[in-house]
């Protein structure tokens, strides 16, 4: 015999929204009631779809499946605030199916990839054995498509993702367009950039990243006004590397200096605001992670590596612009230990602080004293 859980995810929690059925709804008469008001209240909804592909996969198991076999179907509603909150509710929920029911399996029916992102929290109480995504026809006419395109900018959601974006690409081209030839040139030519930086950061999952933290701010404000004023100083540090790196070519690049000592010269003298743009960066982090209590140490770590990797490339460059500029450098035992001391000593720092860390995690792990590491 086998215990099969038919789930539908709502992480949106439009079923709560707009009928006030809370999660979990379970048995196939409850989720046939939740699919019927949820479909009066707005039958243009995509997870209605899904409410109905999941009971119709919970009937299809029912008779093709062996007569022991035991089939339940269930619904798990998140939060309009997607992210954290949607997903802690959807755990809980989850819990709260699993112990009543006691599933060996679970097929999960889904409406698109939002919903699917759950995935993992499903699989960490219960075993998929398959995942459906229910895709409604749509028409094919131009009428159609103009129709459907004009209900997704009416969605909320839908219209902060693309019509935002669009915006500002229009209003920086527009912009380049009335400036004159080569400030507009250099309004123009960031689309690109600004586009690449937006892909790269779809790409690495930063997007993910800035949502946790806001969802952090929002739950830490005390934490967070300082973690705002940190993260200031590291946008105008980062301004001030700029100009200081501007500043350093626009006075060598008139000057016999080789092309090689000048941009070396322009990295030299932004590095160090760099380094302070990343330390107050990380330092906004951990103030959060502090509040929360969910600061591991690992901030402090990535703090002293990032003063580590400052230090020798800081001395490389020095030694690099000397030699570029004719200067002799003798390569000798004395010499090399006094230029790589201070990078020595930071990673000696490191070595220290990992050790004091590993420490304090193997007396927390053994005590039930909370030592905030």
């Amino acid at each position: 015999m086998a215990r099969v859980l038919v789930l539908t995810v709502d992480r949106d929690n439009d079923l709560g929204i707009k009928t006030s059925i809370r999660g979990p709804v379970v048995g196939r008469r409850q989720v046939l009631t939740a699919a019927l008001k949820l479909g009066i209240a707005d039958p243009e909804e995509s997870d209605t779809n899904a409410i109905l592909g999941a009971l119709s996969q919970h009937d299809a198991l029912l008779e093709n499946g062996a007569d022991e076999d035991e089939v339940e179907v269930a619904i798990l509603t998140g939060d309009e605030k997607v992210g954290v909150r949607s997903d802690r509710a959807i755990a809980a929920q989850l819990e709260e199916v699993v112990s009543a029911y006691q599933p060996d399996e679970a097929i999960l029916i889904t409406d698109g990839a939002e919903d699917e992102s759950v995935l993992p929290i499903i699989q960490s109480q219960v075993r998929i054995d398959h995942v459906e995504k229910i895709i409604v026809k749509q028409s094919k006419g131009i009428e159609g498509t103009y129709y459907y395109i004009v209900k997704a900018l009416e969605d909320p959601k839908w219209r902060a993702r693309f019509m935002i974006p669009l915006g500002l690409v229009l209003a920086i081209f527009g912009l380049g367009i009335m400036l004159p030839n080569e400030i507009g040139g250099i309004v123009i030519g960031s689309l690109p950039l600004l586009l690449g930086l937006f892909i790269f950061a779809k790409g690495a999952g930063i997007e993910t990243t800035v949502n946790r933290v806001i969802q952090e701010m929002r739950e830490n404000a005390d934490a967070a006004m300082f973690s705002s004023l940190l993260w200031t100083a590291t946008v105008f540090s980062a301004i001030f590397a700029g100009a200081e790196g501007w500043q350093t070519f626009d006075d060598l690049v008139d000057t016999e200096t080789t092309k090689s000592v000048l941009w070396m010269q322009v990295a030299n003298s932004s590095l160090a605001w760099i380094v302070i743009a990343f330390l107050t960066s990380t330092a906004g982090f951990m103030l959060l992670r502090l509040k929360r209590g969910s600061f591991s140490g690992s901030l402090i770590v990535l703090s002293i590596f990032g003063m580590v990797v400052y230090s020798f490339v800081n001395t490389s460059l020095q030694i690099a612009i000397d030699i570029l500029q004719g200067n002799a450098y003798e390569f000798n035992v004395q010499n090399i230990t006094n230029t790589l001391s201070v990078p020595f000593g930071w990673i000696a720092v490191l070595w220290v602080t990992m050790t004091v860390i590993k420490g304090l995690r193997q007396k927390q792990a053994q005590s039930e004293r909370y030592w905030g590491i």
